[in-house]
Protein backbone atom coordinates (compact mmCIF):
# COMPACT_ATOMS: atom_id res chain seq x y z
CA UNK A 1 0.00 0.00 0.00
CA UNK A 2 1.49 3.32 -1.09
CA UNK A 3 0.34 6.84 -0.37
CA UNK A 4 1.90 10.12 -1.40
CA UNK A 5 1.26 11.56 2.08
CA UNK A 6 -1.74 11.10 4.42
CA UNK A 7 -4.07 14.08 4.30
CA UNK A 8 -5.07 13.63 7.97
CA UNK A 9 -2.41 13.97 10.66
CA UNK A 10 -2.14 11.01 13.01
CA UNK A 11 -1.15 11.07 16.66
CA UNK A 12 2.55 11.94 16.91
CA UNK A 13 2.88 13.24 13.34
CA UNK A 14 4.20 16.73 12.57
CA UNK A 15 2.56 19.50 10.54
CA UNK A 16 5.00 20.29 7.74
CA UNK A 17 3.50 23.74 7.20
CA UNK A 18 4.34 24.80 10.77
CA UNK A 19 8.07 24.02 10.61
CA UNK A 20 10.19 27.05 11.51
CA UNK A 21 13.73 27.59 10.20
CA UNK A 22 16.53 29.71 11.60
CA UNK A 23 16.59 32.75 9.30
CA UNK A 24 20.26 33.41 10.13
CA UNK A 25 21.47 29.91 9.27
CA UNK A 26 23.80 29.75 6.25
CA UNK A 27 23.71 25.97 5.97
CA UNK A 28 22.28 24.16 2.95
CA UNK A 29 19.76 22.06 4.89
CA UNK A 30 17.36 24.93 5.79
CA UNK A 31 17.41 26.17 2.18
CA UNK A 32 16.50 22.76 0.80
CA UNK A 33 13.86 22.10 3.45
CA UNK A 34 12.31 25.55 2.91
CA UNK A 35 11.97 24.79 -0.80
CA UNK A 36 10.36 21.43 0.00
CA UNK A 37 8.04 23.12 2.49
CA UNK A 38 6.89 25.58 -0.18
CA UNK A 39 6.06 22.72 -2.55
CA UNK A 40 4.09 20.99 0.19
CA UNK A 41 2.16 23.97 1.57
CA UNK A 42 1.04 25.29 -1.83
CA UNK A 43 -2.00 23.10 -2.44
CA UNK A 44 -2.02 23.18 -6.26
CA UNK A 45 1.72 22.46 -6.46
CA UNK A 46 1.46 19.70 -3.85
CA UNK A 47 -1.37 17.96 -5.71
CA UNK A 48 0.62 18.09 -8.94
CA UNK A 49 3.76 16.70 -7.30
CA UNK A 50 1.81 13.93 -5.57
CA UNK A 51 0.12 12.95 -8.82
CA UNK A 52 3.52 12.66 -10.50
CA UNK A 53 4.95 10.65 -7.59
CA UNK A 54 2.18 8.09 -7.97
CA UNK A 55 3.78 7.08 -11.27
CA UNK A 56 6.67 5.36 -9.44
CA UNK A 57 4.21 2.73 -8.17
CA UNK A 58 4.03 -0.20 -10.66
CA UNK A 59 0.77 -0.44 -12.59
CA UNK A 60 0.04 -3.98 -11.36
CA UNK A 61 0.23 -2.95 -7.68
CA UNK A 62 -2.94 -2.02 -5.79
CA UNK A 63 -2.08 1.02 -3.66
CA UNK A 64 -4.99 0.25 -1.32
CA UNK A 65 -3.83 -3.24 -0.33
CA UNK A 66 -0.85 -4.71 1.43
CA UNK A 67 1.43 -3.40 4.14
CA UNK A 68 1.88 0.38 4.33
CA UNK A 69 5.07 1.32 2.54
CA UNK A 70 7.10 4.50 2.87
CA UNK A 71 5.11 7.56 1.80
CA UNK A 72 6.17 8.88 -1.60
CA UNK A 73 6.66 12.37 -0.20
CA UNK A 74 9.23 10.90 2.21
CA UNK A 75 10.98 9.20 -0.72
CA UNK A 76 11.30 12.55 -2.52
CA UNK A 77 12.57 14.32 0.61
CA UNK A 78 15.18 11.63 1.27
CA UNK A 79 16.33 11.53 -2.34
CA UNK A 80 16.83 15.29 -2.57
CA UNK A 81 18.61 15.38 0.79
CA UNK A 82 21.03 12.67 -0.25
CA UNK A 83 21.93 14.35 -3.54
CA UNK A 84 21.94 18.00 -2.58
CA UNK A 85 24.05 17.47 0.53
CA UNK A 86 26.37 14.89 -1.07
CA UNK A 87 25.55 12.24 1.54
CA UNK A 88 25.97 8.50 1.23
CA UNK A 89 23.19 6.25 2.48
CA UNK A 90 24.85 5.79 5.88
CA UNK A 91 24.82 9.54 6.53
CA UNK A 92 21.25 9.77 5.19
CA UNK A 93 20.14 7.03 7.58
CA UNK A 94 21.69 8.83 10.54
CA UNK A 95 20.11 12.17 9.64
CA UNK A 96 16.57 10.94 8.90
CA UNK A 97 16.56 8.99 12.16
CA UNK A 98 18.00 11.67 14.44
CA UNK A 99 17.75 15.16 12.86
CA UNK A 100 14.62 16.79 14.31
CA UNK A 101 13.86 19.24 11.48
CA UNK A 102 14.37 16.60 8.79
CA UNK A 103 12.05 14.21 10.64
CA UNK A 104 9.43 16.97 10.84
CA UNK A 105 9.73 17.46 7.06
CA UNK A 106 9.09 13.71 6.71
CA UNK A 107 5.90 14.20 8.74
CA UNK A 108 7.26 12.53 11.89
CA UNK A 109 6.88 14.16 15.29
CA UNK A 110 9.96 15.00 17.35
CA UNK A 111 8.87 12.67 20.17
CA UNK A 112 7.93 9.81 17.84
CA UNK A 113 10.75 7.28 18.36
CA UNK A 114 8.87 4.36 16.83
CA UNK A 115 9.62 5.18 13.19
CA UNK A 116 13.25 4.53 12.28
CA UNK A 117 14.52 3.67 8.80
CA UNK A 118 16.92 0.87 7.95
CA UNK A 119 19.74 1.26 5.46
CA UNK A 120 18.32 -1.14 2.87
CA UNK A 121 14.88 0.47 3.22
CA UNK A 122 16.34 3.82 2.21
CA UNK A 123 18.19 2.32 -0.77
CA UNK A 124 15.17 0.41 -2.04
CA UNK A 125 12.76 3.36 -1.77
CA UNK A 126 14.99 6.13 -3.16
CA UNK A 127 15.82 3.92 -6.15
CA UNK A 128 12.08 3.86 -7.04
CA UNK A 129 12.43 7.36 -8.48
CA UNK A 130 13.01 7.39 -12.24
CA UNK A 131 14.53 10.07 -14.49
CA UNK A 132 11.18 10.52 -16.23
CA UNK A 133 9.33 11.16 -12.96
CA UNK A 134 12.08 13.47 -11.72
CA UNK A 135 11.99 15.45 -14.96
CA UNK A 136 8.26 16.11 -14.49
CA UNK A 137 8.80 17.15 -10.87
CA UNK A 138 11.62 19.43 -12.00
CA UNK A 139 9.24 21.26 -14.34
CA UNK A 140 6.81 21.83 -11.44
CA UNK A 141 9.66 23.13 -9.25
CA UNK A 142 10.85 25.53 -11.97
CA UNK A 143 7.33 26.88 -12.54
CA UNK A 144 7.09 27.51 -8.79
CA UNK A 145 10.48 29.23 -8.82
CA UNK A 146 9.57 31.40 -11.80
CA UNK A 147 6.36 32.48 -10.09
CA UNK A 148 8.51 33.94 -7.31
CA UNK A 149 11.32 35.61 -9.27
CA UNK A 150 9.53 36.73 -12.43
CA UNK A 151 8.23 40.28 -12.44
CA UNK A 152 7.52 41.82 -15.84
CA UNK A 153 9.87 39.63 -17.84
CA UNK A 154 8.31 36.43 -19.20
CA UNK A 155 10.89 35.48 -21.84
CA UNK A 156 13.61 33.00 -20.86
CA UNK A 157 17.26 33.23 -21.84
CA UNK A 158 19.26 30.05 -21.58
CA UNK A 159 22.92 29.24 -21.01
CA UNK A 160 24.09 25.82 -22.17
CA UNK A 161 27.27 23.99 -21.19
CA UNK A 162 28.51 20.50 -20.36
CA UNK A 163 30.71 18.95 -17.70
CA UNK A 164 31.87 15.48 -16.72
CA UNK A 165 30.29 13.48 -13.90
CA UNK A 166 32.80 10.84 -12.89
CA UNK A 167 31.80 7.23 -12.31
CA UNK A 168 32.99 5.38 -9.24
CA UNK A 169 35.90 3.53 -10.88
CA UNK A 170 39.65 3.18 -10.43
CA UNK A 171 42.15 4.28 -13.06
CA UNK A 172 42.02 1.61 -15.78
CA UNK A 173 45.09 -0.20 -17.11
CA UNK A 174 45.12 -3.41 -19.12
CA UNK A 175 46.60 -5.44 -16.28
CA UNK A 176 44.24 -3.91 -13.67
CA UNK A 177 41.20 -4.82 -15.74
CA UNK A 178 42.54 -8.36 -16.24
CA UNK A 179 42.90 -8.74 -12.46
CA UNK A 180 39.33 -7.51 -11.94
CA UNK A 181 37.98 -10.00 -14.48
CA UNK A 182 39.92 -13.00 -13.13
CA UNK A 183 39.15 -12.13 -9.49
CA UNK A 184 35.39 -11.92 -10.07
CA UNK A 185 35.20 -14.92 -12.40
CA UNK A 186 37.13 -17.17 -9.99
CA UNK A 187 35.19 -16.00 -6.91
CA UNK A 188 31.80 -16.47 -8.55
CA UNK A 189 32.76 -19.87 -9.99
CA UNK A 190 34.03 -21.11 -6.61
CA UNK A 191 30.81 -19.99 -4.93
CA UNK A 192 28.67 -21.66 -7.58
CA UNK A 193 30.73 -24.88 -7.37
CA UNK A 194 30.34 -25.03 -3.61
CA UNK A 195 26.55 -24.69 -3.84
CA UNK A 196 26.49 -27.38 -6.56
CA UNK A 197 28.49 -29.86 -4.47
CA UNK A 198 31.67 -29.74 -6.57
CA UNK A 199 35.09 -29.53 -4.92
CA UNK A 200 37.04 -28.27 -7.92
CA UNK A 201 37.73 -24.83 -6.42
CA UNK A 202 38.59 -25.60 -2.80
CA UNK A 203 41.85 -23.69 -3.24
CA UNK A 204 40.41 -20.73 -5.13
CA UNK A 205 41.72 -18.24 -2.53
CA UNK A 206 45.24 -19.69 -2.94
CA UNK A 207 44.90 -19.54 -6.74
CA UNK A 208 43.93 -15.87 -6.56
CA UNK A 209 46.84 -15.06 -4.22
CA UNK A 210 49.27 -16.68 -6.64
CA UNK A 211 47.81 -14.79 -9.58
CA UNK A 212 47.86 -11.56 -7.60
CA UNK A 213 51.61 -11.99 -6.97
CA UNK A 214 52.19 -12.19 -10.73
CA UNK A 215 49.86 -9.23 -11.26
CA UNK A 216 51.61 -7.07 -8.64
CA UNK A 217 55.06 -7.95 -9.99
CA UNK A 218 53.95 -7.00 -13.50
CA UNK A 219 52.32 -3.82 -12.24
CA UNK A 220 55.47 -2.61 -10.46
CA UNK A 221 57.74 -2.93 -13.50
CA UNK A 222 58.46 0.38 -15.23
CA UNK A 223 60.15 1.17 -18.51
CA UNK A 224 63.83 2.08 -18.25
CA UNK A 225 64.78 5.77 -18.31
CA UNK A 226 68.42 4.97 -18.99
CA UNK A 227 70.07 6.11 -22.21
CA UNK A 228 71.98 2.83 -22.38
CA UNK A 229 70.28 0.69 -25.03
CA UNK A 230 71.45 -2.51 -23.33
CA UNK A 231 69.72 -1.57 -20.09
CA UNK A 232 66.60 -0.56 -22.02
CA UNK A 233 66.53 -3.93 -23.77
CA UNK A 234 66.97 -5.85 -20.50
CA UNK A 235 64.18 -3.90 -18.82
CA UNK A 236 61.86 -4.43 -21.80
CA UNK A 237 62.69 -8.15 -21.73
CA UNK A 238 61.79 -8.30 -18.02
CA UNK A 239 58.49 -6.48 -18.67
CA UNK A 240 57.62 -8.82 -21.53
CA UNK A 241 58.49 -11.91 -19.50
CA UNK A 242 56.38 -10.78 -16.53
CA UNK A 243 53.38 -10.11 -18.77
CA UNK A 244 53.76 -13.49 -20.51
CA UNK A 245 53.80 -15.31 -17.15
CA UNK A 246 50.73 -13.39 -15.99
CA UNK A 247 48.86 -14.07 -19.23
CA UNK A 248 49.72 -17.77 -19.13
CA UNK A 249 48.32 -18.11 -15.63
CA UNK A 250 45.22 -16.14 -16.63
CA UNK A 251 44.61 -18.49 -19.58
CA UNK A 252 44.88 -21.50 -17.27
CA UNK A 253 42.35 -20.08 -14.84
CA UNK A 254 39.94 -19.16 -17.66
CA UNK A 255 40.22 -22.69 -19.06
CA UNK A 256 39.44 -24.15 -15.61
CA UNK A 257 36.43 -21.87 -15.25
CA UNK A 258 35.05 -22.89 -18.65
CA UNK A 259 35.61 -26.57 -17.82
CA UNK A 260 33.77 -26.14 -14.52
CA UNK A 261 30.80 -24.46 -16.19
CA UNK A 262 30.50 -27.39 -18.59
CA UNK A 263 30.24 -29.82 -15.62
CA UNK A 264 27.63 -27.90 -13.64
CA UNK A 265 23.94 -28.76 -13.65
CA UNK A 266 22.58 -25.23 -13.37
CA UNK A 267 19.18 -24.56 -11.84
CA UNK A 268 16.93 -21.70 -12.92
CA UNK A 269 17.99 -19.71 -9.88
CA UNK A 270 21.67 -20.00 -10.84
CA UNK A 271 21.34 -18.88 -14.46
CA UNK A 272 22.03 -15.23 -13.58
CA UNK A 273 25.22 -16.17 -11.74
CA UNK A 274 26.39 -18.25 -14.71
CA UNK A 275 25.73 -15.29 -17.01
CA UNK A 276 27.82 -13.08 -14.70
CA UNK A 277 30.68 -15.58 -14.83
CA UNK A 278 30.51 -15.77 -18.62
CA UNK A 279 30.56 -11.96 -18.80
CA UNK A 280 33.73 -11.74 -16.70
CA UNK A 281 35.32 -14.57 -18.72
CA UNK A 282 34.58 -12.56 -21.87
CA UNK A 283 36.26 -9.52 -20.30
CA UNK A 284 39.26 -11.64 -19.28
CA UNK A 285 39.69 -13.03 -22.79
CA UNK A 286 39.53 -9.54 -24.27
CA UNK A 287 42.13 -8.20 -21.85
CA UNK A 288 44.42 -11.18 -22.50
CA UNK A 289 44.19 -10.49 -26.22
CA UNK A 290 44.82 -6.75 -25.84
CA UNK A 291 47.79 -7.21 -23.49
CA UNK A 292 49.25 -9.78 -25.87
CA UNK A 293 48.92 -7.38 -28.80
CA UNK A 294 50.08 -4.24 -26.97
CA UNK A 295 52.96 -5.54 -24.83
CA UNK A 296 54.19 -8.63 -26.65
CA UNK A 297 53.53 -7.65 -30.27
CA UNK A 298 53.91 -3.87 -29.75
CA UNK A 299 50.61 -3.01 -31.46
CA UNK A 300 48.43 0.02 -30.80
CA UNK A 301 44.94 -0.73 -29.53
CA UNK A 302 42.17 1.32 -31.15
CA UNK A 303 40.25 3.50 -28.72
CA UNK A 304 36.94 1.94 -29.75
CA UNK A 305 38.15 -1.49 -28.58
CA UNK A 306 39.03 -0.34 -25.07
CA UNK A 307 36.87 -0.78 -21.97
CA UNK A 308 37.53 1.47 -18.99
CA UNK A 309 35.61 -0.39 -16.29
CA UNK A 310 34.19 -3.90 -15.95
CA UNK A 311 31.61 -2.80 -13.40
CA UNK A 312 30.52 0.57 -14.84
CA UNK A 313 30.68 -0.27 -18.53
CA UNK A 314 29.19 3.07 -19.58
CA UNK A 315 32.35 4.86 -18.37
CA UNK A 316 34.07 6.95 -21.04
CA UNK A 317 37.58 8.37 -21.30
CA UNK A 318 36.96 12.14 -21.52
CA UNK A 319 39.74 14.63 -22.21
CA UNK A 320 38.36 18.17 -22.28
CA UNK A 321 41.74 19.92 -22.21
CA UNK A 322 41.32 21.46 -18.77
CA UNK A 323 44.42 22.71 -16.99
CA UNK A 324 45.58 20.13 -14.46
CA UNK A 325 42.88 17.64 -15.47
CA UNK A 326 44.26 15.64 -18.40
CA UNK A 327 41.51 13.01 -18.33
CA UNK A 328 38.21 12.31 -16.57
CA UNK A 329 36.49 8.92 -16.32
CA UNK A 330 32.73 9.23 -16.52
CA UNK A 331 30.05 10.69 -18.77
CA UNK A 332 29.38 14.20 -20.01
CA UNK A 333 26.23 15.90 -18.73
CA UNK A 334 24.75 18.81 -20.67
CA UNK A 335 22.66 21.40 -18.78
CA UNK A 336 20.46 24.33 -19.79
CA UNK A 337 20.24 27.10 -17.17
CA UNK A 338 18.00 30.17 -17.37
CA UNK A 339 18.78 33.75 -16.32
CA UNK A 340 17.21 33.14 -12.90
CA UNK A 341 19.62 30.32 -12.05
CA UNK A 342 17.21 27.39 -12.48
CA UNK A 343 18.32 24.36 -14.51
CA UNK A 344 15.62 23.95 -17.14
CA UNK A 345 16.81 20.70 -18.66
CA UNK A 346 19.74 18.30 -18.78
CA UNK A 347 21.03 15.49 -20.97
CA UNK A 348 23.33 12.56 -20.18
CA UNK A 349 25.63 12.30 -23.20
CA UNK A 350 26.68 8.76 -24.11
CA UNK A 351 29.34 8.68 -26.84
CA UNK A 352 28.40 12.23 -27.84
CA UNK A 353 30.23 15.52 -28.04
CA UNK A 354 28.87 19.02 -27.45
CA UNK A 355 28.22 19.80 -31.11
CA UNK A 356 25.97 16.71 -31.42
CA UNK A 357 23.52 17.77 -28.69
CA UNK A 358 23.16 21.54 -29.18
CA UNK A 359 20.01 21.34 -31.30
CA UNK A 360 18.40 18.47 -29.38
CA UNK A 361 18.66 20.13 -25.96
CA UNK A 362 17.15 23.36 -27.32
CA UNK A 363 14.25 21.46 -28.92
CA UNK A 364 13.58 19.49 -25.74
CA UNK A 365 13.77 22.64 -23.61
CA UNK A 366 11.37 24.48 -25.95
CA UNK A 367 8.91 21.60 -25.64
CA UNK A 368 8.90 22.17 -21.88
CA UNK A 369 9.26 25.98 -21.89
CA UNK A 370 7.96 27.62 -25.09
CA UNK A 371 8.90 31.05 -23.68
CA UNK A 372 12.62 30.32 -24.28
CA UNK A 373 13.78 33.05 -26.67
CA UNK A 374 17.58 33.03 -26.59
CA UNK A 375 20.46 30.78 -25.67
CA UNK A 376 24.22 31.08 -25.42
CA UNK A 377 26.84 28.38 -26.02
CA UNK A 378 30.61 28.11 -26.09
CA UNK A 379 32.72 27.27 -29.13
CA UNK A 380 32.54 23.52 -28.51
CA UNK A 381 28.92 23.52 -29.72
CA UNK A 382 29.73 25.16 -33.06
CA UNK A 383 29.05 23.57 -36.41
CA UNK A 384 27.60 25.14 -39.58
CA UNK A 385 24.48 22.96 -39.23
CA UNK A 386 24.01 23.99 -35.59
CA UNK A 387 24.30 27.69 -36.51
CA UNK A 388 21.52 27.30 -39.08
CA UNK A 389 19.18 25.04 -37.08
CA UNK A 390 19.43 27.03 -33.84
CA UNK A 391 18.56 30.31 -35.57
CA UNK A 392 15.38 28.68 -36.84
CA UNK A 393 14.42 27.64 -33.31
CA UNK A 394 15.37 30.75 -31.32
CA UNK A 395 15.16 34.50 -31.77
CA UNK A 396 18.72 35.04 -30.55
CA UNK A 397 21.62 32.56 -30.63
CA UNK A 398 25.07 33.22 -29.20
CA UNK A 399 27.29 30.53 -30.65
CA UNK A 400 30.87 31.69 -31.35
CA UNK A 401 32.52 30.17 -34.37
CA UNK A 402 35.72 28.18 -34.16
CA UNK A 403 38.65 29.46 -36.18
CA UNK A 404 38.72 32.35 -38.60
CA UNK A 405 35.56 34.39 -39.23
CA UNK A 406 34.43 36.06 -42.44
CA UNK A 407 33.12 39.62 -42.50
CA UNK A 408 29.46 38.70 -41.92
CA UNK A 409 30.35 36.43 -38.99
CA UNK A 410 32.59 39.09 -37.50
CA UNK A 411 29.78 41.66 -37.68
CA UNK A 412 27.30 39.24 -36.12
CA UNK A 413 29.61 38.49 -33.18
CA UNK A 414 30.37 42.19 -32.68
CA UNK A 415 26.78 43.26 -31.98
CA UNK A 416 25.97 44.58 -28.50
CA UNK A 417 23.41 41.82 -27.83
CA UNK A 418 25.86 39.07 -28.82
CA UNK A 419 28.65 40.51 -26.67
CA UNK A 420 26.35 41.03 -23.67
CA UNK A 421 25.02 37.46 -23.73
CA UNK A 422 28.49 36.07 -24.30
CA UNK A 423 29.73 37.90 -21.20
CA UNK A 424 26.81 36.51 -19.21
CA UNK A 425 27.39 32.97 -20.48
CA UNK A 426 30.16 32.29 -17.96
CA UNK A 427 27.52 32.36 -15.19
CA UNK A 428 26.60 28.80 -16.18
CA UNK A 429 29.90 27.71 -14.61
CA UNK A 430 28.41 28.75 -11.27
CA UNK A 431 25.53 26.31 -11.78
CA UNK A 432 27.96 23.55 -12.77
CA UNK A 433 30.11 24.21 -9.71
CA UNK A 434 27.02 24.17 -7.47
CA UNK A 435 25.97 20.81 -8.90
CA UNK A 436 29.45 19.36 -8.40
CA UNK A 437 29.71 20.67 -4.83
CA UNK A 438 26.25 19.33 -4.01
CA UNK A 439 26.85 15.74 -5.04
CA UNK A 440 27.33 15.67 -8.81
CA UNK A 441 31.11 15.40 -8.93
CA UNK A 442 31.14 11.58 -8.76
CA UNK A 443 28.26 9.12 -9.13
CA UNK A 444 28.36 6.24 -6.60
CA UNK A 445 25.26 4.52 -8.04
CA UNK A 446 25.68 1.48 -10.27
CA UNK A 447 24.81 1.10 -13.94
CA UNK A 448 23.65 3.57 -16.54
CA UNK A 449 20.13 3.58 -15.03
CA UNK A 450 21.54 4.50 -11.64
CA UNK A 451 23.70 7.18 -13.28
CA UNK A 452 20.73 8.77 -15.03
CA UNK A 453 18.63 8.69 -11.88
CA UNK A 454 21.47 10.20 -9.83
CA UNK A 455 21.93 13.10 -12.28
CA UNK A 456 18.18 13.80 -12.57
CA UNK A 457 17.79 13.78 -8.78
CA UNK A 458 20.74 16.16 -8.40
CA UNK A 459 19.14 18.63 -10.81
CA UNK A 460 15.79 18.51 -8.98
CA UNK A 461 17.50 18.90 -5.60
CA UNK A 462 19.52 21.87 -6.82
CA UNK A 463 16.43 23.64 -8.16
CA UNK A 464 14.54 23.02 -4.90
CA UNK A 465 17.47 24.47 -2.95
CA UNK A 466 17.50 27.48 -5.31
CA UNK A 467 13.77 27.92 -4.66
CA UNK A 468 14.30 27.71 -0.89
CA UNK A 469 17.21 30.16 -0.99
CA UNK A 470 15.11 32.70 -2.91
CA UNK A 471 12.24 32.34 -0.43
CA UNK A 472 14.56 32.81 2.54
CA UNK A 473 16.09 35.86 0.86
CA UNK A 474 12.66 37.42 0.42
CA UNK A 475 11.68 36.54 4.00
CA UNK A 476 14.84 38.14 5.40
CA UNK A 477 14.18 41.26 3.32
CA UNK A 478 10.61 41.41 4.68
CA UNK A 479 11.91 41.04 8.24
CA UNK A 480 14.40 43.83 7.66
CA UNK A 481 11.67 46.13 6.29
CA UNK A 482 9.51 45.35 9.30
CA UNK A 483 12.38 46.05 11.68
CA UNK A 484 13.02 49.42 10.02
CA UNK A 485 9.33 50.38 10.21
CA UNK A 486 9.24 49.55 13.91
CA UNK A 487 12.44 51.51 14.46
CA UNK A 488 11.00 54.58 12.69
CA UNK A 489 7.74 54.25 14.61
CA UNK A 490 9.65 54.13 17.91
Amino acid sequence: MRQAQPSQLQLGEADIASIQFDSRSRDDIPQLLRGLQFLYTNESIRDEVFEILQQVVPENVDVQKGRPGMHLWQVLVMGTLRLNLNWDYDRLQEMVNHHNTIREMLGIGIRDESRKYGLQTLKDNVSLLTPEVLDKINQVVIEAGHSIVKKKENALRGRCDSFVVETNVHYPTDINLLWDAIRKAVTLTADLSQHSGLSLWRQHAFNLREFRKLFRHTQRLKHSTSKDETKQALKQQAITGAHEACLQRARELVARIEATLSLLCVSELQIIQVMQIERFVMHANRQIDQIQRRVIKDEKIAHAEKVFSLFEEHTEWVSKGKAGVPVELGLRVNIMEDQHGYILHHQVMENQTDDKVAVSIVRETLARYPELRACSFDKGYHSPANQKDLRELLESVVLPKKGKRNKAEQERESTAEFQAMRCQHSAVESAINALEVHGLDRCPDHGIKGFRRYVALAVVARNIQKLGAELRKQERAAEERKRRRLKRAA
